[in-house]
């Protein structure tokens, strides 16, 4: 009884330690008539020169995993938003919804690319510096990232986790500025080897300055820990390639920003 006080006590006082150091609120916005609510997180103290973090969430939409990456950053002295790209009142309950939602918008990718760019406006209206700014995603999210690389947003560099890769074949390369990090499952069963190797040339067409790390063992999902952990169906968590891709994401933010 004794041993699960002390254990109490000190989940609480971590958590009044994490509060002290972030400062997060909803933050409402518009595309047109769709009413967007987004996530804002920001550090008691954020770096000298502000940089900011848009984070896509993945296709079930701001969920724990985008809040918890949220808090980390913020307590590293990032300035953090948490985009809504669904809307407050359009948002999946379940994965059969989440699939429609998010296979309209892969579909729409202006429509995508809109709402990823008032996310920007927002997380530099919560104080980023507009000159210092990386977009990350997670799986639909990270396929998000990807296009705004693609569409040479106002960003020094985008992140993707076991994020969608894909492209249509008839747009147009254009030359990418923003630096490129792509962090892929080896076993991923949703990339396959040609989507891989089409993402691979246009990269290289684009004349981007690129990066993709592959993890040993880790299919779709690697960083999301309710994920499950049986890798057969095809999206499950793994400890070690979510410690080593957060890693590579920290040493990426240090080197762009």
């Amino acid at each position: 009884m004794k041993t699960k006080l002390m254990l109490l006590v000190l989940l609480l006082q971590a958590s009044v330690t994490l509060s002290a150091q972030t400062k997060s609120a909803a933050v409402d916005y518009k595309d047109g008539d769709q009413l967007l609510s987004g996530i804002s997180v920001k550090p008691a103290k954020a770096m000298a020169n502000k940089p900011g973090i848009l984070i896509l969430p993945a296709w079930m939409g701001i969920d724990d995993h985008a809040k918890d990456t949220a808090e980390r950053l913020a307590t590293l002295g990032y300035i953090t938003f948490i985009a809504d790209i669904y809307g407050k009142n359009n948002r999946p309950t379940n994965y059969a919804e989440a699939g429609e939602l998010s296979g309209t918008f892969k579909k729409n990718i202006k429509a995508y690319q809109i709402r990823i760019k008032l996310a920007l406006e927002q997380l530099v209206k919560q104080g980023a510096n507009p000159d210092d700014i990386v977009v990350i995603g997670y799986c639909f999210g990270g396929t998000g990232a990807i296009e705004a690389a693609r569409t040479n947003m106002k960003v020094k560099g985008v992140v993707s986790f076991h994020g969608g890769l894909g492209r249509d074949i008839d747009r147009d390369i254009e030359i990418i500025k923003p630096k490129v990090l792509v962090l892929h499952g080896a076993y991923d069963p949703y990339e396959s080897k040609q989507e891989i190797d089409y993402f691979q040339v246009e990269m290289q067409k684009a004349e981007a300055d690129w990066q993709m790390i592959y993890y040993a063992n880790a299919v779709h999902a690697f960083t999301d820990k309710n994920a499950g952990n049986d890798n057969s169906k095809g999206a499950a968590y793994n400890e070690l390639a979510d410690k080593r891709s957060w890693k590579a994401m920290l040493a990426f933010l240090k080197e762009v920003l």
